[in-house]
């Protein structure tokens, strides 16, 4: 018997008798409720583990450079999860140890701000050298050239904002020029996320959602109210480049302009399906609602705007919005490693998905890098204002 084929029969016994996850965790976007949970596992076909003791012989005889059983172990893993979809990936002990620190619906930055300078490109500023950036080689006075494949010299300052802003924990790349390699950054500085309401100048009420907490519905209301409903002509609610947050906010965020009805559909392999349905409610009924989106909008905030939608409950104005629509779950490991990994889909009331497809505004209007926010925001209000 060849030597491959003994670390064939080896590691197909491993693959299929290592033992289960401890526990499994919820997780709508960001942190986790623990859960223990059996699961069991396929067999591993044979040939295939063949094939993997081939490839992995020929990687360690013949790479250029050396690697450790370690490394490469380590390399499989992370290729296999990632290799499923945009958002699955392998947490070592030091991430998921991070990650699980975090608190539901927290919105969060890198640690440093970009500043446009006089030679008209974004540079890092605010950097302290016990910051993670700092340690990745980062530096004070550093042009960067794109963040997350979108190049910097043709964004204003809101959008180059809405790319360092995400959901606490997730990952971002920084590339520094042209020809440099990315680097990997996680967004660890917590963004404040209390609602911020303002009574335009047409008795429209603008409140701006950065991420969608446990508070968010209860928020929303007090703001209402305190304005006086049957004097205002309309709600305008900012959600863009609002990452998402908890799915049971955007839910009862919903339920409070909603009387009746699909909210929101979730579709599982492994978990089955669940329904959320609007809640009888008169509260809020006689209120015009607007909804402003752009392609930093995902998840929970695409969720309640595509119930408003096709509810037509709001008009939706902006832009088509990311297109993140999965429900995932955090799976630990006895290492002290986890797998995050996608569990669940997200389907509108009238049965779209959303991964990979967003949510068309009723009305397209993006804004314009010659346009001051506040004007933007003050046509947006008069669109919604005027609908009958």
């Amino acid at each position: 018997m060849t030597q491959h084929l003994k670390c064939a029969i080896s590691l197909t016994a491993v693959f299929m008798c290592c033992g289960p996850a401890i526990g499994a965790v919820n997780e709508t976007d960001t942190a986790p409720d623990f859960d223990e949970v059996e699961q069991s596992y396929p067999e591993v076909p044979v040939e295939s583990i063949q094939q993997f003791v081939q490839i992995y012989g020929i990687v360690k005889d013949n790479y250029v450079d050396n690697k450790n059983d370690e490394q490469l172990f380590q390399q499989a893993i992370q290729g296999l999860v990632s290799g499923l979809d945009r958002y699955s990936r392998y947490l070592s002990p030091e991430d998921y140890k991070q990650l699980v620190q975090y608190t539901d619906g927290d919105l969060a930055s890198v640690d440093f701000n970009l500043n446009y300078d006089n030679q008209r490109q974004w540079t890092i500023q605010g950097l302290k050298p016990e910051a993670d950036a700092y340690k990745q080689g980062l530096r004070n006075g550093v042009s960067v050239f794109k963040i997350d494949d979108q190049e910097l010299r043709k964004l204003n300052r809101e959008q180059v904002n809405a790319l360092l802003y995400g959901s606490i924990g997730s990952t971002l790349s920084v590339q520094l020029g042209q020809t440099t390699k990315p680097i990997s950054l996680v967004r660890t500085k917590k963004i404040e996320t209390d609602i911020e309401a303002q009574l335009l100048h047409n008795q429209v009420l603008l409140l701006k959602v950065r991420v969608f907490q446990q508070d968010t519905a209860n928020e929303i209301k007090r703001l209402i109210e305190e304005n006086n409903p049957s004097r205002l002509k309309a709600v305008l609610i900012d959600l863009r480049n609002n990452p998402g947050g908890l799915l049971s906010a955007a839910v009862e965020t919903a339920d409070l302009f909603l009387n009746q009805g699909i909210i929101v559909t979730t579709k599982s392999r492994s978990e089955g399906n669940q329904q959320f349905q609007a809640l009888p409610s008169s509260e809020f009924q006689n209120l015009k609602v607007g909804i402003l989106i752009n392609t930093r909008s995902a998840s929970a905030a695409e969720v309640f705007t595509a119930a408003m939608k096709e509810h037509r409950r709001a008009w939706v104005v902006g832009e088509k919005s990311y297109g993140k629509g999965v429900v995932q779950k955090l799976f630990p490991l006895s290492n002290g490693a986890a797998l995050q990994m996608t569990v669940s889909h997200y389907y509108t009331p009238s049965g779209k998905m959303i991964e990979g497809v967003g949510i068309q505004p009723d009305q397209l209007y993006p804004l314009q890098h010659d346009m001051k926010e506040e004007t933007y925001l003050e046509h947006v209000a008069e669109i919604v204002a005027n609908r009958r």
